[in-house]
């Protein structure tokens, strides 16, 4: 297959993980909702555990490189709860 066309999947690839994101930054605004309603703290240092090991265990699974997948997951985890703050009146506090 041409470099051509394997890029060109990369590309396609890369506008499906953009989409995902997005989708994933929309329930994190709907995540605020309830954590504000509810009185949650934004950071939840259990589910951060969790999401993080659920990562590293799926990359494991798939034989790529856990720990890039988790600093992935902790970037995402970082813009879900800039979302959620953002959402619930606390702008960009740590």
């Amino acid at each position: 297959m041409p470099i051509d066309a394997l890029r060109a999947e990369i590309n396609r690839i890369d506008r499906q993980i953009i989409d995902l994101i997005a989708d994933r930054q929309r329930i994190a605004g709907k995540i605020a909702l309830v954590k504000t309603s509810e009185g949650i703290p934004v950071h939840d240092r259990k589910r951060t555990h969790e999401v993080l090991g659920d990562a590293f265990n799926a990359a494991v699974e798939k034989n790529i490189n856990p720990v890039y997948v988790q600093k992935i997951f902790e970037l995402l985890i970082e813009m879900s709860e800039e979302r959620q703050r953002e959402c619930s009146g606390e702008g960009n506090l740590p």
